[in-house]
């Protein structure tokens, strides 16, 4: 039999949801879409919790909104930035003003002018607001729109990823004013994206149309049909049964057959994402550095991965992948009761309960939890494990009401994206509250440096603090895995998981 693998640059698998809906993979007449009449169903892995990119953190959202709005610039299958909805761009020679050039005609899905003041007013929210991805704003000082097709940004000191920050995902987008303040933006938003949302049932589907004005042109598609799988095995057995045409929702544990199968298309790639555990360095014990280290030492790894993943992620005790120019090679814990032991008593800690904050939207985070809980064990801990939805487990998170937790980052793409927000102190996303004035510093001064290899060394620097502190303890970085049927055509992997079905097309 032919095997047909398709690998290279991807995505994550995820976890999963509940099987709804009817039959998929049917033509469907969406009157003069400019299109082919096909509709692609997609299962994924959760009910997005919102449609507004700039307020959503939910990986299920974003699968979604990649393909309904765009952003100034986009990253290609290399992860190198290219225009979208900004044609061209210059920096100045002091590195302090860029200045980009919109492309022409561009429309919303309602049929309104996309200009510049739609750039300044998505990036002005951002900011004011104080919305998740401000910190990407923080050497921006003035956005401004000179003409209808101009944006000029400038940033009080060289900001070599600058470009990423605008584009590395669609938390990024660019939003529609009047969409925004009738508050529609949530469940019906409006992008000038290849498609656009047509319905939404929540518990249910998620429809897309094609958008025939689309500016790099009509997708091939009619458009797409989003439903909601919890179970892995589910949505294997849908897309076997012809009741969906892709889905990322894959049993891990059936990716060597999946790989020899003629009759299915698997997508298996290494991500630039990572999985971690932070404790809680607001609460004692866990603000001692040595009870930290301690739990980075007790557990294991490898036992984690064959559990999440069945051997398909690599161990990592850093961020950044081995794949990556800004890999930085790491590996000060291995599984060590013994060291584990001393350095609680060290630290003079006797036991006690940790509550760990898991998730039942990512049962991953569950499973590595329970493997987790019985390595520390030996050590005096009892580990309680929680697992509220994901919207709680944020909630949760923000609030600071865990002593440790479990979750991933997805898509990045800088060096910026893994470190600063996470581990420096003023960072948008440092819910552990980790503070090192020395990583700070570097951060810092990596933000501006605009010599590549000097910003790997810099970095390189930092991530060897952060983890020598376990400000994060690092599990993994997970492959990518996809699946669709043989109909499906022009679909790849990526290696930031952007679902994109702009050139996607379904054969018959």
């Amino acid at each position: 039999m032919n095997t047909r693998i398709l690998s290279g640059v991807a995505g994550l698998s995820v976890a999963a949801i509940a099987l709804v809906g009817c039959s998929a993979g049917e033509p469907v007449d969406l009157g003069d879409s400019g299109s082919s009449d096909s509709v692609l169903v997609a299962a994924i892995g959760g009910e997005p919790d919102q449609l507004d990119p700039q307020r959503t953190s939910s990986y299920f959202s974003f699968e979604v909104l990649e393909n309904v709005f765009d952003t100034l610039v986009e990253p290609d299958e290399n992860l190198q930035m290219q225009p979208a909805l900004a044609e061209s761009w210059e920096v100045s020679d002091d590195q302090l003003t860029w200045t980009f050039d919109l492309r022409d005609g561009v429309t919303f899905h309602d049929g309104s002018p996309f200009t510049s003041e739609d750039v300044v007013y998505s990036y002005r929210r951002i900011i004011d607001e104080e919305l998740a991805n401000a910190w990407k704003f923080a050497t921006v000082t003035d956005v401004s729109a000179p003409d209808e097709d101009t944006v000029v940004i400038t940033v009080s000191q060289p900001t070599p990823n600058l470009l990423s920050n605008l584009g590395g995902f669609k938390g990024m987008a660019i939003v529609e004013q009047q969409n925004v303040e009738s508050g529609d933006i949530t469940t019906a938003p409006v992008g000038t994206g290849p498609f656009s949302v047509s319905d939404y049932v929540s518990g249910d589907h998620i429809s897309l149309t094609a958008n025939s004005d689309y500016w790099g042109g009509a997708p091939k598609l009619g458009g797409v049909e989003y439903r909601f799988i919890s179970e892995p095995a589910t949505a294997l057995a849908a897309l076997r049964a012809g009741d969906i045409d892709w889905t990322d929702v894959v049993p891990p544990q059936q990716v060597d057959a999946l790989a020899t199968d003629s009759e299915v298309t698997l997508g298996l790639t290494p991500s630039s994402d990572y999985w971690y555990l932070a404790l809680n360095e607001a609460r004692s014990p866990w603000n001692d550095p040595r009870v930290r280290q301690a739990i980075a030492y007790a557990i294991d790894r490898d036992a984690i991965v064959q559990a999440v993943s069945y051997g398909t992620a690599a161990v990592n005790q850093l961020a950044i992948p081995e794949q990556s120019f800004w890999y930085t090679n790491y590996d000060e814990y291995s599984t060590d009761l013994d060291t584990a032991q001393a350095l609680l008593d060290e630290a003079g800690f006797e036991g006690g309960t940790l509550d760990m904050l898991a998730t039942s939207d990512y049962p991953e985070t569950v499973t590595a939890a329970q493997i987790i809980a019985a390595s520390l064990e030996p050590l005096g801990i009892t580990v309680e494990i929680r697992q509220p939805d994901f919207s709680t487990w944020l909630d949760e998170q923000n609030s600071g009401s865990f002593d440790m937790l479990m979750m991933g980052w997805l898509g990045n793409i800088d060096p910026d994206d893994f470190y600063y927000a996470q581990h420096h102190t003023d960072g948008a996303s440092n819910a552990q509250k980790y503070s090192n004035p020395t990583v700070d510093d570097l951060l810092d001064r990596a933000r501006v440096e605009t010599d590549r290899d000097a910003r790997k060394d810099l970095y390189a620097q930092a991530a060897r603090i952060i983890a020598d502190d376990a400000s994060y303890i690092y599990l993994y970085n997970p492959s990518v895995i996809q699946v669709w049927s043989l109909s499906v055509t022009g679909y790849e992997t990526r290696a930031d998981r952007a679902i994109r079905f702009r050139d996607t097309a379904l054969a018959g």
